[in-house]
């Protein structure tokens, strides 16, 4: 390997796993700050907290990488023409298609991680937070309730609880409504206590009232008793998942389904890895400057052009799952002019334009 290559390649490559390093950080404090949210509503068991954090960031990988390639390229070429190293190999013939190997030699191991990530590591790790979670709610008791605020249950009903023991099997000031058909029922209680009876949850509240009456108030049909010990059954925690739901299906399974919501899932993931080829090449031209030109305008323009690329790639994998977009346009509107765009760029970069009286 000539040491040209390697030399722009090392270069580029810290400033690629740099971004990509503040750039998980910064994802990782997102994906923290949800788990706390969904283990506060008794979604997520708190053991659970590492495992769900790394297999949660495994799924975004695919969208961090391409940024941290447009940032990191932009990074290292920027910092060769501010140091007027560019222009040094410029004098003597390294023009950008001699940059061509050193830029390939970063860019196609991290598309091809990006590609491995989005096409096969991130909805394994999806479908595997997902089971993880499953499992352990049907292992807790206490699964879905949190004293001090009212919780939705699977019925459509609502539980209110005061305080709880650290086991969750002690309540009090125990709050529960319920529809049945026409009907609602409320019940509250003292004091109450969770079980379990043959894998199903069951509720005992002790020393309370119900009432009993028709949806909406319009009959007077209401019936009030006290009672010294009523025993319900409170929903499973909601934990089933739609067994033909494309989003945890193998690669190979959408091939050869005809769905649109199949179709869609197909190109969101052979989406990131082409877009991150197209950062790459759209990086190279927009970090040439002047030494005293200011660093941050272009990467804003680069940080822009990611986030149009990202949001309509979301937007039309919608626009597929609904049926808006024919399944042959899949997202290659999105995708063809934006490597196209790359290419074109790259290719014109450092090429200095005619005088329009000699075009």
């Amino acid at each position: 390997m000539p040491k040209l290559d390697r030399y722009l390649s090392s270069e580029i490559a810290r400033s690629v796993l740099a971004a990509m390093v503040v750039l998980s950080i910064v994802s990782l404090s997102g994906v923290f700050a949800d788990l706390l949210g969904e283990m506060a509503r008794g979604k997520v068991p708190p053991a659970l907290l590492m495992s769900q954090l790394g297999l949660r960031l495994v799924r975004y990988l695919p969208l961090i990488m391409p940024l941290a390639l447009l940032l990191g390229y932009m990074m290292a070429l920027g910092r060769l023409y501010r140091e007027s190293e560019m222009y040094a190999l410029a004098a003597v013939g390294v023009g950008s298609r001699r940059l061509l190997t050193p830029v390939l030699m970063v860019a196609l191991p991290a598309v091809a991680l990006i590609a491995v990530g989005s096409v096969w590591l991130g909805p394994w790790a999806d479908g595997k937070a997902q089971l993880m979670v499953a499992e352990a709610n049907k292992n807790l008791l206490v699964a879905g309730l949190e004293p001090g605020r009212f919780t939705l249950m699977g019925n459509g009903g609502v539980a209110y609880t005061g305080t709880m023991s650290n086991d969750g099997t002690k309540l009090s000031r125990v709050f529960v409504y319920r529809e049945r058909g026409d009907r609602m029922d409320v019940a509250t209680a003292r004091s109450g206590e969770l079980y379990r009876d043959d894998g199903a949850r069951v509720l005992a509240l002790v020393d309370g009232f119900r009432v009993e009456g028709p949806l909406g108030g319009k009959a007077l049909d209401y019936r009030l008793m006290r009672y010294a010990r009523n025993e319900m059954q409170l929903p499973g925690p909601d934990d089933k998942r739609a067994s033909d739901d494309p989003a945890f299906k193998p690669f190979g399974d959408l091939l050869g389904n005809p769905s649109p919501a199949a179709t869609a899932e197909i190109h969101w993931r052979i989406a990131p890895p082409l877009l991150a080829f197209a950062f790459v090449l759209i990086a190279v031209p927009l970090s040439r400057s002047s030494p005293r030109q200011a660093r941050y305008g272009a990467m804003l323009m680069a940080f822009l052009a990611y986030l149009v690329g990202i949001f309509m790639m979301l937007l039309g994998t919608q626009w597929l799952a609904d049926g808006t977009l024919p399944p042959a346009a899949g997202l290659w509107w999105l995708l063809l002019p934006m490597l196209a765009l790359g290419i074109w760029l790259y290719v014109r970069d450092g090429r200095i334009a005619k005088p329009w009286w000699r075009r």
